[in-house]
């Protein structure tokens, strides 16, 4: 971009408020129709201050796009990948009501006044209540909510899962040291779910509000500073089906490697290299597995401030770096490393970056420079090629070296004055969208240069779709507090509602130096059931278990222990978030038919379709409500086998060595043996664990499995999918419980043979006999625990079948 350029947009930016002040597109009362034309696939609205195009994704999508008069239209979407049907929908006009329908959306326009409502199979979702309009210096559009409907989304914030009532702020920033509650976190996500199972998804990056009826007055209101007058419309009859249909619209997030649902030793920060092997060892010492280590600032310079932006080895702390990873990856442990978008004047690229175009420029059109807490710096220009360019080959460059992780920090970004130019428009246009693209950045050069490789992408903030780079994202700089704790499991609830499935938190809490042993287990025993494990901290008070009192290092232990048991059942339910969109962790509300339950808390949930898990949030509890969901089912408790009937709140006596975790009657739950790293872990022998109960006459399940690394391994055909199947029926006057194995292997997936210890709970008395494939063998009956244990030697791509005659 040119100083002339430059000069010419700051001339526009500074000229923009006196000239949208005089503008204003008309209000409904004021829009006049004037004509309907259908082309192709989209319907196109003449009104007398602009025109609407209006097009469908699917039966279940629907598009909305309005150009004022003297506008263009902008194609260009950061968050939509989908392409629309081709097929046109049904077109319907009777003189006063102009219907667009698919056999599931349908979008009704009145002529007078006039008027833009959606449904779903006949069901009435939701309603414009006035187009879009300039009201306040700010592109306006308002919506019709029911009474009682509840809505979610918005973003990464601590507010209670129903978060009508508040008035959103659309704009990425990092909100340090909260608690129980915070109004603005690091991923604002311009998306609205309703409790009537459909979304708005307003697609415009730029800064804004997102007003969930904060007046009171049954308003769904959307602000922003100008952009795309663009939003779609998702529905479903199910929360599945919304979630599906929202993924398909923004992308999905691909399967991470499976080291990245291992341990990591992590804090702020290793300053040395001999302290980084150190800390290593010692989880191997400890017998604490480990699959990854992350590096944080210090690994390119001894301070804090002053050296942001080196991203090359500090030589001195760390002087062999290369040999290091190296030996680190021999056994089995990766290397994670901080970088951030900033490059301070006092840093050794500094010169370079401003030598090769790198930077974000003023409206002189010289690279911008401003003071923050690391010192003064410039920032990496996204939007033109000269910076992508020139951040990749740091990337790539240090890839080769053996960094097999990346940690993007402080890309809101955290300081980002609004008079920063860059390639594409102002700060504020691109701001909620640079961490995003940031994360594209890698992504992208991984699909040139490493194709076969999963990247691991961990980032502090986003937009909608970002999942579909595999980036994993984080809650930000939670306090070390109970409070910090007790807001974590909304943010990753609602944003896996929103297609980031991996949102998780620094587990034990990042900032404070707050020593509190029994916080720091309970956040580590929540830390199994959510996306990533990962503790993480300020290094006044240890985050590695390792470095704990001797009891907080074995309920520690423990903890780590079952994450690793459960590799096998987390990779699964991982794999049917790449195909479907469901995430990981999923509100009650997901599952649960009785509007009358309490469905919207978070303090319960659910982990993939099995588990239901409650963390203790408070110091010393003595007991703790659990809401068992869908009234008929039973659910067991995961550590003592004690059945609960659903439909029912109870209040349960938590213990010292584990949270409360139950899992669903009929779930298929695969397990393994423990390994000290993912590197050793093998799929080919199996803990197989069915929860068996009367009222489940039919059920079934799956095991996914890869080779854990390989890019795109589904779609390559290199994976095996060994599905469950049980059957509870009766034969000559006995129960007969029938659960059969069956394999698909890829079409570039050589079958092998699988070894599974078939463990049946919830078995009342010793059977009467037990088959596999029609021969008898012998079989472990555990009397006291209701356990039923058979081996089971699936044959490479053949199938199986146990019968057990109770």
């Amino acid at each position: 971009m040119t100083t002339a350029t430059i000069a010419r947009l700051a001339l526009c930016i500074t000229a923009l408020p006196l000239a949208t002040s005089t503008f204003a597109f008309a209000q409904n009362a004021e829009r006049q129709f004037k004509s309907v034309t259908q082309n192709g696939n989209t319907l196109e609205i003449a009104t007398a201050d602009g025109r609407y195009l209006i097009k469908p994704y699917s039966s279940a999508i629907v598009e909305t796009t309005f150009i004022p008069n003297g506008e263009q239209l902008d194609p260009a979407s950061h968050a939509v990948i989908l392409a629309p049907v081709q097929a046109p929908a049904t077109f319907k006009d009777d003189g006063a009501r102009i219907t667009y329908a698919t056999d599931g959306i349908a979008v009704t326009v009145d002529r007078k006044p006039f008027r833009i409502g959606y449904s779903y199979k006949g069901k009435p979702l939701v309603a414009e209540k006035r187009g879009f309009g300039r009201v306040d210096g700010m592109d306006t559009i308002e919506f019709g909510l029911d009474d009682g409907e509840a809505l979610y989304g918005g973003g990464a914030r601590a507010l209670g899962m129903n978060r009508r009532g508040n008035r959103l702020r659309l704009y990425n920033k990092a909100d340090y040291g909260y608690a129980e509650r915070s109004e603005l976190l690091n991923f604002t996500i311009p998306v609205a779910l309703s409790s009537k199972k459909y979304a708005i998804h307003f697609d415009n990056p730029q800064v804004g509000w997102l007003d969930f009826d904060s007046r009171k007055d049954g308003t769904l209101r959307y602000e922003v500073i100008g952009g795309r007058k663009t939003y779609q419309v998702v529905a479903g009859d199910t929360w599945d089906a919304v979630m599906t249909g929202y993924t398909d619209l923004t992308g999905r997030q691909p399967l991470p490697p499976r080291w990245a649902f291992g341990n990591f030793a992590s804090r702020f920060g290793y300053k040395t290299e001999a302290e980084t092997r150190a800390i290593v060892d010692k989880f191997a010492q400890e017998k604490i597995p480990l699959d990854a280590v992350v590096l944080d600032l210090y690994w390119f310079g001894k301070t804090v401030q002053g050296t942001m932006g080196n991203m090359d080895w500090d030589r001195d702390t760390f002087p062999h770096a290369e040999k290091m990873m190296a030996d680190f990856k021999a056994k089995g442990v990766k290397t994670v490393v901080i970088t951030e978008p900033f490059v301070l004047t006092t840093s050794k690229r500094w010169q370079e970056a401003v030598d090769k175009n790198v930077l974000a420029l003023d409206r002189a059109g010289k690279p911008a420079t401003y003071d923050f807490y690391f010192g003064n710096t410039g920032l990496i220009d996204l939007y033109k090629k000269e910076g992508r360019d020139w951040w990749w080959n740091i990337y790539r460059d240090l890839k080769k070296g053996g960094v097999t992780g990346w940690w993007g920090d402080l890309g809101e970004p955290e300081l980002h004055p609004s008079n920063l130019v860059h390639g594409t428009g102002t700060a504020d246009q691109v701001h909620n969208v640079y961490g995003h693209d940031w994360a594209r950045l890698i992504a992208e050069g991984y699909q040139r240069e490493f194709p076969a490789e999963r990247p691991f992408i961990l980032m502090r903030a986003g937009y909608s779709g970002s999942q579909r780079f595999g980036m994993i994202p984080w809650s930000g700089d939670v306090s070390r507090s109970w409070g910090g704790l007790q807001s974590q499991m909304e943010i990753s609830l609602q944003m896996g509602m929103q297609g980031l499935a991996y949102m998780h938190s620094d587990l034990g809490g990042f900032a404070g130096a707050v020593l509190d042993d029994e916080l720091y287990v309970r956040w580590l025993q929540y830390g199994v059931f959510q996306p990533i494990f990962r503790p993480h901290a300020q290094e006044a008070v240890a985050s590695e278990p390792v470095l704990r009192s001797e009891r907080t290092k074995v309920l520690a232990r423990e903890a780590v222990w079952l994450r690793y048991a459960m590799l096998p059942y987390n990779y699964t339910i991982a794999f049917d978030n790449q195909q479907t969109g469901m995430p990981l962790m999923r509100p009650l509300m997901f599952v649960e038919t009785d509007p009358a339950q309490p469905i919207e808390r978070s303090s319960t949930y659910l982990w993939g379709p099995d588990f239901l898990v409650t963390p203790i949030v408070k110091p010393g509890a003595t007991r703790a409500e659990v809401y068992f969901p869908t009234t008929g089912s039973v659910w067991f408790d995961f550590h003592t086998g004690q059945a609960h009937k659903g439909g029912i709140l109870e209040t349960v006596r938590p213990v010292d060595a584990n949270i409360p975790v139950y899992v669903r009657a009929g779930a298929f739950v695969p397990m393994a043996k423990v390994v000290q790293t993912t590197r050793d872990y093998t799929g080919r022998q199996i803990d197989l664990h069915y929860y068996h109960d009367a009222s489940v006459k039919t059920s079934s399940g799956k095991l996914y499995d890869d080779d854990g690394e390989t890019a795109g391994a589904f779609a390559a055909g290199k994976y095996e999918i060994v599905r469950f199947a049980s059957r509870l029926g009766e034969a000559d006057g006995k129960a007969r419980l029938e659960i059969g194995f069956a394999t698909e292997t890829g079409k570039a997936m050589t079958a092998v043979p699988r070894g599974f210890s078939l463990k049946v709970h919830n078995v009342a008395a010793k059977p009467r006999a037990v088959t596999v494939d029609g021969r008898a063998v012998r079989f472990v009956f555990n009397a006291q625990q209701h356990l039923l244990e058979v081996p089971v030697a699936a044959k490479a791509g053949q199938a199986a079948q146990v019968v057990v005659t109770l």
